[in-house]
């Protein structure tokens, strides 16, 4: 990622959070991380135009777990694969959407198209 200061924060899209939210209901125990989407604070991550987004929670986070997994065909036709991770603390630490071609996506994903793995 790159260097990025405290002015990069923001608040989640209605998209992202959308995403998110449908994510949650296949975790165990996901509802307890929906609060967190309440007031939570993100910023793009350095993906090249994929979508992904670090949530805020202090300085030393780091990977914990992979919480769920998901994937959908962008309008193009190419595949992406999304992945909602928790930090070692178990709170949400990413939403990491990964294009299978490497290039930017051309529609955030619509939840009538997303599969998501069990």
């Amino acid at each position: 990622m790159s260097d990025q200061n405290q002015n990069d924060w923001r608040p989640l899209r209605f998209e992202e959070e959308s995403l998110v939210r449908a994510l949650l209901q296949r975790v165990t125990g996901g509802e307890q991380l929906l609060g967190q989407l309440e007031r939570a604070q993100v910023r793009d991550m350095d993906d090249g135009g994929m979508g992904s987004v670090q949530f805020a929670g202090g300085e030393r986070r780091a990977f914990g777990s992979c919480l769920v997994e998901a994937e959908y065909l962008d309008c193009d036709g190419v595949p992406v694969s999304i992945a909602l991770n928790a930090d070692t603390n178990g709170l949400l630490y990413e939403l990491d959407m990964w294009k299978v071609d490497f290039v930017p996506l051309q529609e955030y994903p619509d939840l009538q198209r997303v599969t998501i793995k069990t």
